[in-house]
Parts: structure tokens; sequence; C-alpha cells
């Protein structure tokens, strides 16, 4: 009986990892050109070898092929938690004055697009564990280096 159980189990486990989705990331949408999402939306990232999909739900928004990607950003908004800090300062001095010192941050990243006559473009906020992946994924398969939103100088 032990055996049966062990063979069934060395059957079943590589089955259940193969069918996970290893490609795909969970995003919140940020804005841009897609239709029929909103902004602050979750959805998720599909990076397939030849083409990028933004699924919500069980629809497909958008399928964006590799070679039609034009440009690749990514950036970081850094702001205090001065909200949280006045209120837990109301219940204690001590750490509210520690949280307000404290830093978060939310990573985000940008594709644009032309494919013949459909353009586009959307921001995504990645989950800090992810948006390194997420950047590594499309540029190997756009072959695109990413721009550093940040570092980027604009002169009038």
């Amino acid at each position: 009986m032990k055996r049966v159980i062990a063979v069934l189990l060395c059957l079943l486990f590589p089955v259940a990892a193969f069918a996970s989705d290893e490609n795909s990331y969970k995003i919140n949408y940020d804005g841009g050109s897609l239709p029929g999402i909103k902004a602050g939306t979750d959805a998720k990232l599909f990076i397939d070898p030849n083409q990028i999909r933004i699924v919500h739900g069980k629809d497909t928004l958008v399928t964006i092929p590799a070679g039609s990607v034009t440009e690749i950003s990514y950036g970081q908004d850094v702001h205090r938690r001065v909200g949280a800090a006045i209120g837990l300062a109301i219940f204690s001095f001590g750490l509210g004055a520690l949280l307000a010192l404290s830093k978060s941050k939310k990573h985000f990243v940008g594709l644009t697009w032309a494919n013949g006559d459909q353009k586009g473009g959307f921001a995504m906020q990645c989950d800090k564990s992810d948006y390194r992946g997420v950047l590594a994924a499309l540029e190997g398969i756009t072959g695109k280096k990413a721009v550093d939103s940040d570092a980027m100088n604009v002169k009038n």
C-alpha cells in the first residue's frame, strides 16, 4: 500500500508543478491605453516566448507581440508613512515617531508598443519580489533594455 501511494505521489507531484502559472506575475494596472480596465485593478501579466498578455479574470485584455515593444521603463515611488504614523501616534507617540521615519517603495514597470496602426502603452505596479523578474523576462523576449525613468533628466 505504501508503494502505491508513493508511486501516485511521484506521478501527481510533477503534473501539479507544471500546471502552475510559472510565466505569470500578479500586477496592479496603474493606467494607460488598455480598454476595459480601470487604474488600480489587479490583473495578471503573462510573458510567453513570443508575446505578452494582460489578463483580468478570464478575459485577455491585450496581447502584445514581443517584436512590437518599443520601450520598457521602470521606476520607484518612495514616500514616508506619515498618515499611518499620525494614526499610531494617537495611541503610542514613540511608535508613531518610529513609523514616521520608515519609507515604503512601490515598483512600477511601463511598456509601450507599436504594432502597425495599433499603438499603446501602460504602467503597472509590480510586487517588490517580482519586478526584477518581470524586467528580466521582458528584456529577454523583446531584446530591449529597460530604462530607469528615475534617472532620466527632462529638459525644457
